[in-house]
């Protein structure tokens, strides 16, 4: 992974909650959240948690006297994440690398992270960050997503990309998001980390949009494509999305766009 593709800045934290997550995240945060509170905990630590897409399901589910602590690497990510949630005593936000996380050992009942994982340059450590704030018997609940080929849109945009770019084609989505989705790999690395039981669950959602442009916009301006678009042609940003607009209502029509999403959702146990 390029550290480039953890640089969440700009204008990028506002377009991502405001188009990425309705188009992509919130059906896999909705599960994320209801799976959680299933273990009612009494102590959450979300780490990676972008613009609050979790916090905000999960908040609601914790017992009054849950303690929530909510971090990411990026702060203008949880600046934003903070900006949009309800006020509430329960709730801390703290800037925190997932790899060196700032607490004690043995903390904490839950860690979760909702597509986090595959930004992380050393998933292995990690992980055992995760579990040495995790008390005995602890969960980690984490969820990647699926290869490109199974999430219809993104691999939409990056196929149109490639035509807006053909000698330097811009992989992000294919580099990182999409590129820890081997099944097998996932479970070695938890494993490796210490958790003595992991179970994988792939699950297909519906990503659906007003029309294509919406996703164009979400994915060329809301996501680090912005900042690999205009590497390299600082001016073609908007004739990029256009253009990656035009190349998806050729394929889904100029109306509504509904299309397959699918992500892995982890749960280990210490």
């Amino acid at each position: 992974m390029f550290k480039a593709d953890q640089v969440f800045a700009g204008s990028i934290p506002e377009n991502y909650d405001r188009h990425m997550v309705p188009l992509i995240f919130e059906p896999y945060a909705v599960d994320l959240a209801r799976r959680i509170a299933s273990f009612s905990p009494g102590a959450v630590l979300e780490i990676a948690a972008g613009t609050g897409v979790v916090t905000r399901a999960l908040a609601p589910q914790l017992s009054p006297d849950a303690r929530y602590v909510v971090t990411d690497l990026n702060q203008p990510m949880l600046d934003y994440a903070a900006s949009r949630q309800t006020p509430d005593s329960r709730v801390t936000w703290l800037q925190a690398d997932a790899l060196a996380l700032p607490f004690e050992d043995a903390v904490f009942d839950l860690v979760c992270c909702q597509f986090g994982a595959m930004f992380f340059p050393d998933r292995v450590a990690a992980y055992r960050e995760a579990k040495r704030v995790l008390r005995p018997g602890g969960h980690f609940l984490f969820s990647v997503w699926d290869r490109l080929e199974e999430n219809v849109l993104a691999n939409d945009v990056t196929n149109a990309l490639a035509r807006v770019f053909p000698n330097d084609p811009p992989r992000f989505l294919a580099r990182t998001p999409h590129g820890y989705h081997d099944k097998e790999l996932i479970r070695r690395d938890v494993e490796k980390a210490g958790f003595s039981h992991v179970e994988i669950d792939t699950r297909a959602e519906q990503s659906r949009a007003s029309s294509p442009r919406l996703p164009a916009v979400a994915y060329c301006k809301g996501t680090v494509l912005r900042n690999e678009i205009e590497t390299r042609d600082a001016g073609k940003l908007d004739a990029a999305t256009d253009y990656v607009a035009r190349a998806i209502a050729e394929r889904h029509g100029h109306g509504e766009v509904a299309a397959k999403i699918q992500a892995h959702v982890v749960v280990a146990t210490t």
